[in-house]
This record gives C-alpha cells, sequence and structure tokens, in this order.
C-alpha cells in the first residue's frame, strides 16, 4: 500500500488537468458526462479520457474517475457497459458512492480499484471497516473532522489496508456530503446525482442578525496545516473544483505543490499563500479542521471574494487606489493565463496514429506490422502459408478478421495488403491468435478482459405478503403510542450521547418493544457511545442510517435494516447489503419516483420498506444555523452544544418560502422543508412491491407548524395500508401543509 503524500487535483476539462499536471499533481479526478457528481463541470468523453490516462501517465500523474452518484434502477446495464470499458484502459481508480458499485466491481471487473467517494459521508471507525469488507482502497474522510478525529480514523484505515484523502482546499458544503437533499425535494436536482443547485448560496430574507447568505461557509484552506496533517499520516491532500477553470486548478496545485516540496525539504512551510487569493475565493478558513466552528467560518457573501481581498491588502480607500489594485490583480491574472498556456500547449491528448501491413508469401509465416507514433512491432504466425484451395486469405477476409483490433488510444488509418499474395491458407485460429497479440501489444502488455454480461436478477417473494406499518418516536412522552397499535415502534437515538449515561439503555430496558433507530452521522465519543449501546441492550432488531452502526450490527449478528438516509436506490445495492453484511433489510430512497423504484429486485428473504410519511429534511451540518440567523452568545460551538441546545426558527428564501431551522438536544442542527412528506398514493400503487410503509411521528422540523395528534395518524394510516382509503381525507386535514412532489418527479 502506497504511504506517499498525494496531492490530488481536481480536472472538469481538458485544460484543467493539463493545468494540474504541469503545476505538479500527483493524482486528478475527474468525471466523464455520464454518471459523476459534478454535472455542472464541463466533464470528458471516453476518448478525451483515454487520451488524458496517456498524457498523464506519461508525466507521472495517476487518474482517477469520479462514478460518485447514485444509480437508478435502469442505469445499471448502462454502467456496466461503461465498467466493461473501463477495465481496458489505464485508468488508476474510480471513486463510487453508490454502494451497488462495490458488487459490481467485485464480481465481475474486479481489477478496477475502488474509492469510496466523500458522498459516503465516512466519519467513524466502523464505516472504515464497512468500507474495507466492500473492496475500497481508499476512502474520503468527511470534512467536517477535526485533526484529531482525522488522525484516528487514518490510524484504523492503515490496519485495515485502507489508504485515507482529506478535502485540503475549496469550496465547503455546510451540509454533510451525501446527506444533502435541499434542492432534490423542490426540482429533482439532487447532489447525490451531481445537480445540486447550491441553496446554502442563496439569498435569504435578512435574518434577525442582520445576514442574507445565513448558510455561506468561506472556503477551504488547510494550507498552513499541513503539518499536523502528515503528522495524521494522511495519504492524500485533495483539492476541490471540478467546476473551476485551468487557472484556478494551476494556481490553487502550483502553490500547494511548492508549499508541499519546501515542507518535506527543509520542515518548514511557505510564509505567503496570497496567490491563492488571487482566483476565486470567498476567504478562507481551517476551522473544520483545528475543531474551532466559529462564526467566524460564515461570509455574507457568496462571489468571489479576490478582489476585496486584494483592496482590504493594499490597504485601498479612494477610487484611484481601488483602480489600481484591480488593474494589478487582472494583470497578474493575465500573466498567468499566459505561464499556463506556454507550459501546455505541446501537451496532446489526440489519439494515435495506427497502420497495419500484412506480408504474405508462399512457405512463409504471415508476417503482421503494427505501426503507431510511439513504436512498430511486427508478430508472425506459427504456421507457414500453404497454396489454398477452393478459399483463400483474401484483403476482405483479412480486415473482418482484424476489425476492432484497435481501442479508443488509437485513430486506425487503413490497412496495407501491397505484400500479400494471392492463393494462399492459414489456420483461422492463428489469424485470431495475432489479432489477440496485437490487442494486448495495444493495452499496454495485459491482456484484454472480455466483455461481460450482467445476469438478469430474479424478484424474490416479499416477506411480508400484507404491507405492514412501522413508525418512529423520539420522546418518552410519545410512548402512549404503543398501546394504540400493533406496529414496529422505532424509536430515534440521537446524534449525541453524554459519555456513559444510561438514559438510552434504560429506555429500552423498560420497553422491549422498541426498535432502535440510529442517525446518520455519528462521530468520535458519539460513535463510541452508540456502540457502547448497542453492545448493553443486545436488540434483535435495529434500524440504522449509519454504516459503521450497520458494522458493528452484522459483526453482533444483530438483525439490522438500512435506514433512509443510506440513498438506496436499485438492486445491486440491496444485494451488497446482503451479501456482505446478512443485512435483513432497507428503505428505499424517498428520492426516486414510483418509475424509478418499481422494478428494483429483492434479495431473498429481504424487506423493502417506504416512508409514506415524515418531516422532509433538506441538510444537516456540524456548524450552527443559529450564529447566523437569531444569533448566539457564544463565539464557537462548545462541547456541550450538542447536547443541551433545541433552539429553533426559520429561514425564508426570497420567493417567500420558510424552512424550519430546528435543534433537537442531543442533535445536530438540521433545516427542514415547509412542507411535510405525505404520500398515500405509493400504498395502492406499489403494495406488491414494498413490505412495510413506515410514518414518522416525531416533532422534528415541524417548525411553527402544530403537532398532530400521533394516535389519530398512527390509527388513520394502519387503515390506510389495509386498504381503506375512506381514510384519506381525514390524512389530508391532519397534515394539511404535504409534498410527495420527488414520488413524482424523482432523480
Amino acid at each position: 500500500m502506497s504511504r506517499k503524500l498525494e496531492l490530488l487535483a481536481p480536472g472538469g476539462d481538458v485544460e484543467a488537468i493539463k493545468a494540474a499536471i504541469v503545476a505538479g499533481a500527483n493524482a486528478v479526478y475527474c468525471g466523464l458526462d455520464v454518471f459523476n457528481a459534478r454535472n455542472r463541470a464541463s466533464n470528458l468523453s471516453f476518448d478525451e479520457l483515454t487520451g488524458i490516462l496517456r498524457l498523464a501517465h506519461e508525466h507521472g500523474c495517476e487518474v482517477f474517475l469520479t462514478l460518485n452518484i447514485v444509480l437508478l434502477e435502469h442505469e445499471i446495464k448502462s454502467i456496466a457497459k461503461l465498467l466493461n470499458q473501463l477495465v481496458n484502459t489505464s485508468v488508476d481508480g474510480i471513486i463510487v458512492q453508490d454502494l451497488a458499485m462495490f458488487d459490481l466491481v467485485k464480481k465481475y471487473f474486479p481489477t478496477l480499484d475502488v474509492h469510496a467517494s466523500t458522498q459516503l459521508t465516512t466519519h467513524n471507525e466502523g464505516q472504515i471497516k464497512f468500507l474495507a469488507k466492500l473492496g475500497a482502497s481508499r476512502v474520503n474522510l468527511s470534512r467536517e473532522l477535526n485533526i484529531e478525529e482525522v488522525k484516528s480514523l487514518t490510524a484504523v484505515a492503515h490496519e485495515h489496508d485502507v489508504l485515507t484523502e482529506v478535502f485540503v482546499h475549496g469550496s465547503l458544503c455546510i451540509a454533510f456530503s451525501g446527506q444533502c437533499y435541499s434542492t432534490s425535494v423542490s426540482a429533482g436536482n439532487s447532489g447525490n446525482r451531481g445537480r445540486c443547485s447550491q441553496a446554502c448560496r442563496d439569498e435569504y430574507e435578512e435574518t434577525a442578525v442582520g445576514n442574507k447568505y445565513p448558510l455561506n461557509l468561506k472556503d477551504n484552506s488547510a494550507y498552513f496545516d499541513l503539518p499536523d496533517l502528515v503528522d495524521a499520516k494522511v495519504d492524500s491532500l485533495k483539492v476541490e473544483g471540478r467546476i473551476k477553470g485551468s487557472h484556478y486548478v494551476y494556481t490553487v496545485i502550483d502553490n500547494w505543490r511548492k508549499n508541499i516540496n519546501k515542507f518535506i525539504e527543509s520542515g518548514d512551510l511557505l510564509e505567503d499563500d496570497s496567490n491563492l487569493h488571487k482566483v476565486f475565493n470567498r476567504d478562507f478558513t481551517n476551522s473544520f479542521l483545528t475543531g474551532n466552528l466559529t462564526k467566524d467560518m460564515f461570509i455574507d457573501n457568496p462571489r468571489d471574494h479576490s478582489v476585496t481581498h486584494a483592496v482590504e491588502k493594499s490597504n485601498a480607500i479612494d477610487v484611484v487606489q481601488i483602480h489600481d489594485v484591480k488593474a494589478e490583480l487582472n494583470a497578474a491574472k493575465d500573466n498567468l493565463g499566459e505561464e499556463l498556456r506556454e507550459k501546455i500547449q505541446d501537451l496532446d491528448i489526440s489519439k494515435l496514429p495506427l497502420s497495419i501491413a500484412f506480408k504474405a508469401q508462399l512457405d512463409s509465416p504471415l508476417k503482421v506490422v503494427v505501426a503507431t507514433s510511439k513504436e512498430i512491432f511486427e508478430l508472425e504466425s506459427t504456421s507457414l502459408l500453404m497454396a489454398a484451395g477452393e478459399k483463400s486469405i483474401t484483403q476482405k477476409e483479412l480486415e473482418k478478421r482484424f476489425k476492432g483490433v484497435s481501442n479508443s488510444d488509437y485513430e486506425f488509418s487503413g490497412y496495407d495488403f501491397s505484400q500479400v499474395d494471392e492463393g494462399l491458407i492459414l489456420p483461422f485460429k492463428e489469424l485470431s491468435d495475432l489479432k489477440d497479440q496485437i490487442a494486448y501489444r495495444l493495452n499496454g502488455n495485459k491482456a484484454v478482459i472480455k466483455h461481460v454480461e450482467l445476469p438478469k436478477l430474479a424478484q424474490k417473494p416479499k416477506v411480508e405478503q400484507q404491507p405492514k406499518l412501522s413508525m418512529l418516536i423520539a420522546d418518552i412522552a410519545d410512548l402512549k403510542i404503543c398501546d394504540a397499535t400493533d406496529a414496529d415502534i422505532y424509536f430515534k437515538l440521537p446524534e449525541s450521547f453524554r459519555r456513559n449515561d444510561k438514559t438510552y439503555i434504560n429506555i429500552f430496558s423498560e420497553n422491549p418493544r422498541l426498535i432502535p433507530w440510529f442517525p446518520a452521522v455519528l462521530i468520535g465519543k458519539d460513535y463510541n457511545e452508540a456502540v457502547k449501546f448497542l453492545e448493553e441492550v443486545k436488540p434483535a432488531r435495529i434500524v440504522t442510517n449509519n454504516t459503521g452502526i450497520a458494522y458493528k450490527a452484522y459483526e453482533m449478528g444483530i438483525e439490522w435494516v438500512a435506514g433512509p438516509f443510506m440513498n438506496t436506490t436499485n438492486s445491486h445495492a440491496l444485494i451488497t447489503l446482503k451479501e456482505e453484511f446478512n443485512c435483513a433489510g432497507a428503505f428505499i430512497s424517498n428520492e426516486i419516483n414510483q418509475g424509478q423504484m418499481k422494478h428494483i429486485r429483492r434479495p431473498e428473504n429481504f424487506k423493502l420498506l417506504y416512508s409514506i410519511y415524515h418531516p422532509i429534511l433538506l441538510m444537516t451540518s456540524r456548524q450552527c444555523f443559529f450564529q447566523q440567523t437569531v444569533g448566539c452568545n457564544k463565539r464557537a460551538i462548545e462541547a456541550g452544544c450538542m447536547i443541551k441546545c433545541e433552539k429553533a426558527t426559520t429561514i425564508t428564501n426570497m420567493k417567500g418560502v420558510s424552512f424550519a431551522v430546528d435543534k433537537q438536544k442531543g442533535g445536530y442542527p438540521s433545516i427542514y422543508n415547509h412542507e411535510q412528506f405525505l404520500n398515500m398514493d405509493v400504498v395502492n400503487d406499489l403494495s406488491d412491491l414494498f413490505d412495510e410503509f413506515f410514518i414518522d411521528l416525531t416533532n422534528i422540523g415541524g417548525g411553527s407548524k402544530e403537532q398532530a395528534d400521533i394516535v389519530k395518524l398512527a390509527t388513520h394510516f394502519e387503515a390506510l395500508v389495509k386498504g381503506e382509503t375512506a381514510v384519506q381525507e381525514a390524512l389530508y386535514s391532519m397534515v394539511p401543509i404535504n409534498t410527495h412532489n420527488q414520488y413524482v418527479k424523482g432523480l
């Protein structure tokens, strides 16, 4: 396993990748025009990718391809076709989010190296073990982690032969990656599909403390934290920016390369990071890495800060001074552009010309001369050519037999038959052997891997013939629901626990009917306390939205179900969960619509679940939403904030739509849609698919909306699931502000 310190650069288009190469990147990550989580980047065609692979490798730079979106059922065939192509390239790794990709690669494309995307929200040691078991060779750690957490997880990763990446420069999302649904809810533009519309950069009505961009974070820069990252033994320093241009990539990578080189050579850092301020930025913060989550992380302007920084640094005051500063900055950018053009002007990704000449004479072997701009090589048959009877090797036959010998690295320019005598014959198998030898040489002296067809998946029988209802509560005051229903009752555990606190252990000991429900994010001691809970309570069954808890449940032999925030959208993801971790069932993501879910195939003895009523989570953050909205007397988030704070407010966008900002005791700050999710259509449409329909009765994300009577809600939903459609009117009355837009639009 590599232990070099890698500088990993973004590559949104060909020019940006060339810029990264000449600036000194050890590796670049880039996407094709399909299946990647930056569809606003220019991205590459497959032919461009193969040219980039050749160019990058000539300069000692690796290339990782982003295939980091959730996959829909109908796309599995297309992604398999792409993987069939990629196995015969020199791509150094693929970056994935969807668990289906681990199943596909392990079974059918094992030569591909798989990296876990930031979209997998990796932040605890159980998740490292989960991903290691799936075959991930490296993981991208969540941006929200501090340096001690990074160090601890990197040590765990190395124990399992897994490398770690940390984002060190570029834009910061305020939400945990993979757990943001802000634009999916309104328009189907999901961040999990690379279509984020950046609601966190939007303007909102001015908040109580005077902010119009209350969710907008400064950009990340760990430029001066390099010694700590080296001490943490991080393997890859990753720069964000696949929608940024080549000038940006060149400047950032060049400065990081110089900083790394100086530190390696002398143990010192460069003192000046001024060049990083000359390209697009929103000012910089390193507060996640230092664990100092202050109000200073925010900036009330999502646009480029480079001019403002230059003016402030120069102490320019009057119009003339400001004009001169801007002119100087623009001149510096122009000079940079010219410098970059000179460095990349001779970098060529064009296909290499390829020609094939044949030499065929009686009593001699058939000779095939292959010529490219890089090399010329000659192959010959084992047998000698003989005089033909009725059928001889014609030019047409040779063209047919050698058709397709080229790969995407080459532009075929034609055959030369000028030295082929007529009326000769050779065993056709030897022609096939010669073709295979040519393909081997052109493929970098590697055997060409044959095309794999995925087997058709059968739909296994449902576990529950008649769909059942299940429900979630989060307050012991709501235990009264247990007397009103026979449904499964899940109890939501917090995202943060007091150390050695027995509160939740006692709740479950006293109420054995309750089924634990684990959140998506559990960091550090909170993950450790959640594990202690599992070990002490030893529940028969759990639901978890966190893969680290899933791994622990698998280790302990506890039956577990994958929760709705695991973003499960296709059959092969279910297969991964079942076959690798003995998962008993999974919620299908609420992001997809009826048509996108109806062809999903369940594994044997595996439950499919779907939420028909819940508050719609838009985003969850480790930062505090209240610092920029209602205000907070604390300068920074403190250790007790998670446990004690339970503030709530709203923010209103410029279209007049308000969103609930909610903070439960023991929870992370979260933002919820103004509408509740209510989907009664699915009960009629897809009862033949789902074993269990689920309702969330927690009063989380309710904002100013009046809480409905949970006993009445549960009773009506039970009737609905049993086929009593007459209760729909009562449910609409109880939940007047509702939507099931995602079920209609999907992804």
